[in-house]
C-alpha cells in the first residue's frame, strides 16, 4: 500500500467519524426535541384538564373523588417519628401547641386577630367545656352573653372583633357539631362574613376527648332519648354527604327505640370512631366515599391522620382529666378560669357501662378500636405536656392548690347542661 492509499484510507476514516458523529449529534437533537415536544403536550393536557376542561366533558364517567394521595403521603402520615415537636404550619390545623410553647411570638394574642377554634365532639364534655370559654375565663372585656338565644359576644377588648369559634359564640356556622375536615375549609370565610371585612387570621384550635366506650354509650343513650344531630352537614370534597354514601340508620325522625344491638351493627352510624373520623382529614380517604380506597387502608389512613392533627392544634384535654384539662389549657394561653373545673365520674353511660355483659362490651370495643387507640395516644401526650410544664413552673403547689381560685366566681351547673344537652343540638344550629 503506497503512501496516497494510506492518506486516503485515513481521510475516508475521518470523513466516516464525522459523519457518525455528525449522526450521533442529530440523533440528540431529534430525540430532545421529541422530548421537549411530549412535555410540552404533557403539560399542556395538565392545564386543560385540570382548569379549562370541566369533568363532565374530559372523562366518559363523572367521578367527584378527590386525587388520590400518594405512597410517600400516606407513610409522612404513617410516621412513627410523631413527637410534640411537629409543627402544624403544614397541617392546616393552625398554631400548634409546640408552636406556642417555643415561640414567644406565637402566643396567643386576643388583640391581635388570634382567634380560638372549638372543635366540639358529641359527648366529650364539650358542652361544659363550651360554657366555660364563654362564661368564666379572666378576661379584660367578658363575653356578653344572652340567655334566650344561647349565644355570647366573645370581642377583642378594643374592637367588636371574634376571638373565639364556638357553638356558644358563633353558633353552628359550619354546621352542627363541624368536624376538622369542616372547620378548616370553612371558619376563615364565615368570620369574613360575620366581620364583613377579609383579615388574616392566626387559628388555635381546641378540642376535648374521651374515653371511647363511655362517650359511645354515651351518645347511644343520647339517641334513645331522641337526639338525632339530623342538622350536621358532613361536608367535603366540596359537596355534603350524599344518601347513598351515608344512608340513615333507622326510618323516621328519631331512633329512640333503638336497641344496642341495632345501634351497634348499622355500619353507616357515625358513632362509630366518632372521635377519630372528627379528627382526621377526610379528604385522605376520600371523604364518605367507602369504595374509593378498601376498609382496611381506610382505617390506617384516618388513625395516623387524626394523630397527626391531634398533636398539631393548640390544645386538647380529656374528659377523664378535667384538672389536668384546665392547667395545661390556663398555661398555655396564659388565661385564668374563674372556676375550678369539676370532675364527674358517676355518668349515665358508667352506669349503664356496668350492666353489659362481657359479650356486648367486647362488641363497643371492637367496633371503636380506632377511637381507643387515639384516646391510648392522647393520654400519652396530655400527661407528658402536663409534667413538663409542671416542671417549668416554681410555684406549681400553690397553683395547683388554688386553681379556678379568683375575685370573681361564677356558678355553673353541669347536671343541668347535661340534661338540656338533647335540646341544645337540637335547635341551635344557626
Amino acid at each position: 500500500m503506497g503512501f496516497t492509499d494510506v492518506v486516503v484510507q485515513s481521510d475516508c476514516e475521518r470523513l466516516l467519524k464525522d459523519i457518525q458523529m455528525r449522526r450521533k449529534t442529530e440523533h440528540r437533537i431529534t430525540l430532545r426535541k421529541l422530548v421537549m415536544f411530549f412535555a410540552l403536550l404533557t403539560l399542556f393536557g395538565i392545564i386543560y384538564f385540570g382548569y379549562f376542561c370541566s369533568d363532565n366533558r374530559c372523562s366518559f364517567s363523572y367521578n367527584p373523588k378527590p386525587a388520590i394521595y400518594s405512597e410517600w403521603t400516606v407513610m409522612n402520615l404513617l410516621s412513627t417519628n410523631i413527637t410534640d415537636f411537629k409543627s402544624a404550619k403544614d397541617t392546616g390545623t393552625g398554631v400548634s401547641y409546640n408552636d406556642m410553647q417555643s415561640e414567644n411570638q406565637l402566643r396567643f394574642d386576643m388583640n391581635a386577630h388570634d382567634v380560638m377554634v372549638f372543635l366540639h365532639i358529641q359527648k366529650t364534655g364539650g358542652t361544659s367545656f363550651g360554657r366555660h370559654l364563654v362564661q368564666d375565663l379572666d378576661l379584660q372585656r367578658p363575653c356578653t352573653c344572652q340567655r334566650k338565644r344561647k349565644l355570647c359576644y366573645c370581642f377583642r377588648p378594643s374592637r367588636n372583633e371574634n376571638w373565639l369559634f364556638s357553638r356558644y359564640s358563633t353558633g353552628w356556622k359550619c354546621g352542627l357539631h363541624a368536624d376538622f375536615t369542616e372547620l378548616t375549609g370553612c371558619v376563615d370565610s364565615e368570620l369574613d362574613k360575620n366581620e364583613g371585612k377579609s383579615i388574616k387570621r392566626r387559628y388555635f384550635y381546641l378540642t376535648l376527648l374521651r374515653d371511647p366506650v363511655s362517650r359511645y354509650l354515651s351518645e347511644y343513650k343520647h339517641v334513645q332519648r331522641g337526639a338525632t344531630w339530623r342538622m350536621s352537614r358532613h361536608w367535603c370534597g366540596g359537596h355534603p354527604a350524599s344518601l347513598e354514601e351515608l344512608p340513615k340508620c333507622y326510618n323516621g325522625t328519631f331512633w329512640t327505640d333503638v336497641t344496642l344491638n341495632s345501634f351497634a351493627d348499622c355500619p353507616y352510624n357515625l358513632a362509630a370512631n366518632r372521635q377519630t373520623r372528627m379528627l382526621a382529614d377526610l379528604s385522605l380517604i376520600g371523604c364518605y366515599n367507602s369504595s374509593y380506597m378498601n376498609q382496611e387502608e381506610r382505617n390506617r389512613v384516618m388513625l395516623a391522620s387524626a394523630k397527626r392533627n391531634l398533636l398539631s392544634i393548640a390544645f386538647f384535654g380529656l374528659t377523664e382529666y378535667q384538672k389536668l384539662n384546665q392547667y395545661i389549657f390556663e398555661e398555655t394561653f396564659n388565661l385564668r378560669f374563674a372556676v375550678t373545673f369539676t370532675q364527674h365520674n358517676t355518668t349515665l353511660s358508667a352506669v349503664y357501662k356496668s350492666l353489659l355483659n362481657a359479650e356486648e362490651l367486647e362488641k363497643v370495643k371492637k367496633i371503636n378500636a380506632l377511637d381507643i387507640e387515639l384516646y391510648n395516644f392522647a393520654k400519652h401526650y396530655l400527661f407528658r405536656r402536663f409534667e413538663k410544664l409542671r416542671a417549668k413552673n416554681p410555684n406549681f403547689k400553690e397553683r395547683w392548690a388554688h386553681l379556678g381560685q379568683l375575685p370573681s366566681q361564677t356558678a355553673f351547673d353541669w347536671e343541668k347542661e347535661v340534661e338540656t344537652e338533647a335540646a341544645d343540638n337540637e335547635v341551635n344550629y344557626t
